[in-house]
């Protein structure tokens, strides 16, 4: 079923590129947008960054027209704070604002901010309430199913929030004490998403790493879209084999060593138009060991393409891997 977010329509299955800080740049949106994600979100922004003025967090506000929808994903425990950095992340113009309700991160949660502020529902709820009030676009949410175990919140989030208007919500199926360890859990994201008394997209998140069990989750959860992140690291492909196997039942087969080649040299190219030289080659190194991995006696050649600073010189070792494992 197609739903919309504000303005923005979706299809039927629609498929999300998650927020993951220092992976979803420019450069890493600009690949998967090319293998078919249908939503993009930046790099999570800490709010209190943005009123301090710092220019490193300007710059994940960046967007491109190409892009689009792309979402600014914010996070933060000053509820004064957050409604000014989600007013500095409207003026970037994305198409919504999401507000991150779900990072584990010790350092993020343990001040309040990310899941933290499932242990404070209370000042979730009116920070939201407070943003959505202070911003013309929609705003969203992403968050977990609780802070542990004990604490299983996700159903009375999930109703509160809409009616404070959120316009989505993303859920993870597990809790900030999983971190990410363990097996996401979906029952409840199904639950929430077929109940009637929940009008919102429910977006569900979690361990979606094939093209078999994204259909599965879509037709045994009922949920209205699915979010990727960890396993489109390395394969932004992933995008486009779901898609395909949704549509057709068959199981597209991984890219061959070319177009791995090609999606690199990509990759590098606007990694470096985005970041510069030194900072653009660094910030390829968890792509390029991924997306090599598994080719065999390839220590060596790895250690070279994961060392070199030259962009030349790496150009030079892409065309030795071909060359090599051709």
């Amino acid at each position: 079923m197609s739903f919309k977010i504000g303005n923005i329509e979706f299809g039927e299955q629609p498929l999300l590129l998650a927020p993951m800080e220092d992976i979803t740049d420019k450069s890493f949106r600009y690949i998967c947008k090319q293998y078919g994600a249908d939503m993009l979100y930046t790099e999570f922004v800490p709010s209190e960054a943005l009123v301090r003025n710092v220019k490193k967090s300007f710059s994940k506000l960046e967007i491109e027209e190409k892009e689009r929808p792309v979402g600014i994903q914010i996070y933060g425990h000053n509820i004064d704070v957050m409604v000014e950095a989600a007013r500095i992340a409207e003026e970037y113009k994305p198409d919504l604002i999401d507000i991150n309700f779900g990072c584990p991160v010790k350092k993020i949660a343990n001040r309040g901010a990310g899941s933290g502020m499932l242990r404070d529902l209370p000042k979730m709820y009116e920070m939201t309430r407070k943003i959505v009030n202070a911003v013309k676009i929609p705003v969203t949410v992403k968050t977990r199913l609780g802070w542990d175990s004990e604490i299983i919140v996700i159903e009375e989030v999930a109703k509160e929030l809409q009616q404070i208007g959120i316009k989505a919500l993303t859920i993870h199926g597990r809790t900030k004490a999983q971190l990410y360890k363990g097996t996401s859990d979906w029952t409840l994201i199904g639950k929430i998403a077929n109940d009637p008394e929940i009008k919102i997209p429910i977006i569900g998140n979690g361990d979606i790493k094939t093209p078999e069990n994204a259909k599965q989750h879509f037709e045994k959860y009922g949920v209205s879209g699915i979010m990727i992140g960890r396993a489109a690291i390395g394969k932004p492909w992933v995008f486009r084999q779901i898609k395909h196997y949704l549509k057709t039942g068959e199981i597209l087969p991984e890219p061959g060593l070319s177009e791995k080649i090609k999606i690199s040299r990509l990759h590098l190219k606007k990694s470096l138009e985005i970041k510069g030289g030194i900072r653009g080659i660094y910030e390829m190194r968890r792509h390029f060991a991924l997306y090599f991995k598994g080719l065999p006696n390839f220590k060596e050649i790895r250690l070279r393409l994961l060392t070199s600073t030259e962009p030349e010189e790496i150009s030079d070792i892409l065309s030795l891997i071909e060359k090599t494992y051709k």
